[in-house]
């Protein structure tokens, strides 16, 4: 059978989920950039054509007045001139006028001294339809090759003949205006888009703000800082902010009943297993023995493992901290009159303020277990040290207590046994042996770890390395 990889396997990979900002910012961006694409192109096309009409309402009088100047019969007997434009006048000055007998074979064609023996393009040959009106605009090229804006209109005076006539004009002027006027939309719909983008930006800002808001409460409740989420939200984010709140209090009750549970449950085990073991101790056989030696090791279990529910329990609600250096003074001075008899010297060494991501009493029972161990082999001396340490990985700030005795101290071996399941090197010191791997495990819980070394003054080395707030 094949193996299936799990979700740590190193071809999984999380995918990649934009944020809701960007999200609602490109959306929004998209659809205003093609609002105004469609409207720019929209007015663009608007204006060419207002344009055009305008300039094709110009040549139309021309064309009227040559169409007047056949139909009268005054064509044949005078030149219709320059119309009061000089331009017609001028060779290859870009404005022209044609007539052209279209009855005869070969045509024949009168054109405007501009046109310097040149001919206009027939619309019709470039397949330009005719308006409803009857005549046709549009371009061609010219003499020289200019690009002319032509309208042409047939006129049939029956025996006196059929005229092709034609008046054409640079579309220069028709280029430049359009071509200015798309300049200055691009300008205005460019500084219209920056100025939504913008718009878009601070909407998107503003709106978001209450989801930062509970993002960075939140923190704070995991932080210690506070235990609940403060202040009036939109109406829209009130039920989240509300059902937020019910989670933390309900994992603040699940907490609770967790501890009271595992304190019952280990009174109920632990006072039938303590008659067990008296009666086991009024006899001396092999039996009685045997009974003293599994209620020992049922009692080591039971404290074990009970030990780690509730420590489980104790970490399950993140949101208290604990200032490290109160907590270190108060064992200190603790352990200095449980042992007295031996005058043991504690020693406290902390350079800056710390504080504890996590509860009191666990941090108390951690360094405690520690230091109730260090105190059983120290010969004069044990040091407690605690300093921050340099974060790995960005926002998870941890700190490290070091707690070293001038006691025998274990090789390496004998560091690594001590760890597994409270395992005893000496069964003449007192207690069963659950310390180190009770603090090895709620370190661990907490994110932490325990490793063990030897001290520089030739003792045991407890380093443990928890969360800072």
């Amino acid at each position: 059978m094949g193996k299936t990889q799990g979700p740590t396997a190193a071809g999984a990979r999380r995918p990649h989920v934009a944020s809701v900002a960007s999200r609602l910012f490109v959306s929004a961006a998209l659809w205003a950039g093609a609002v105004l694409l469609i409207g720019g192109v929209t007015l663009s096309s608007y204006y060419t054509r207002s344009v055009e009409r305008g300039f094709d309402q110009r040549l139309h009088v021309y064309l009227k007045t040559l169409v007047a100047a056949v139909a009268d019969g005054a064509f044949g007997r005078e030149d219709p001139g320059s119309f009061g434009e000089p331009r017609f006048d001028l060779p290859l000055s870009g404005w022209y006028w044609q007539i052209t007998r279209i009855d005869r074979d070969p045509p024949e064609s009168t054109t405007s001294k501009s046109l310097f023996e040149g001919q206009l393009p027939r619309l019709a040959d470039l397949g330009v339809g005719e308006t409803i009106v009857g005549t046709r605009e549009g371009y061609a090229r010219g003499p020289d090759e200019q690009r002319l804006r032509v309208v042409e209109r047939t006129v049939d005076l029956g025996q006196d003949g059929r005229y092709l006539i034609a008046i054409a004009a640079a579309a220069d002027e028709i280029d430049k205006d359009i071509a200015d006027f798309n300049v200055a939309l691009l300008i205005s719909f460019l500084a219209l888009g920056i100025g939504l983008l913008v718009t878009t930006w601070f909407q998107v800002t503003f709106g978001l703000r209450p989801l930062r808001r509970i993002r960075s409460q939140l923190a704070e409740v995991r932080a210690g800082g506070r235990s609940r989420l403060d202040g009036a939200f939109p109406k829209e984010i009130a039920p989240l902010a509300g059902e937020l709140n019910a989670l933390l209090e309900s994992n603040r009750e699940i907490v609770e009943r967790a501890r009271t549970h595992v304190g019952n449950l280990a009174h109920g085990l632990k006072t039938p297993l303590s008659v067990i073991a008296n009666e086991a101790d009024a006899g001396d056989d092999p039996f009685a023995q045997k009974v003293r030696e599994q209620a020992t090791l049922m009692r080591r279990q039971i404290d074990h493992h009970l030990e780690r529910a509730r420590l489980s329990a104790g970490v399950a609600f993140a949101g208290e901290t604990a200032e490290v250096k109160p907590a270190l003074e108060a064992l200190a001075r603790t352990m200095e009159k449980v042992h007295r008899d031996r005058d043991l010297t504690v020693e406290v060494a902390l350079s800056e303020p710390l504080r504890f991501r996590g509860e009191r009493q666990d941090l108390e029972e951690m360094v405690g277990n520690l230091v109730d161990n260090a105190c059983k082999w120290a010969a004069t001396t044990v040091l407690i040290a605690a300093s921050s340490v340099a974060a790995v990985d960005a926002g998870r700030a941890r700190f490290r207590v070091l707690v070293d005795d001038d006691g025998p101290g274990l090789d390496d071996g004998q560091r690594e046994e001590v760890l597994r399941r409270g395992r005893r090197l000496d069964e003449t010191k007192p207690g069963s042996g659950l310390g180190l791997a009770i603090v090895s495990d709620l370190a661990a819980m907490y994110g932490g770890r325990l490793s063990l070394d030897r001290a520089p003054s030739g003792g045991l080395r407890c380093d443990l390395e928890l969360p800072a707030a």
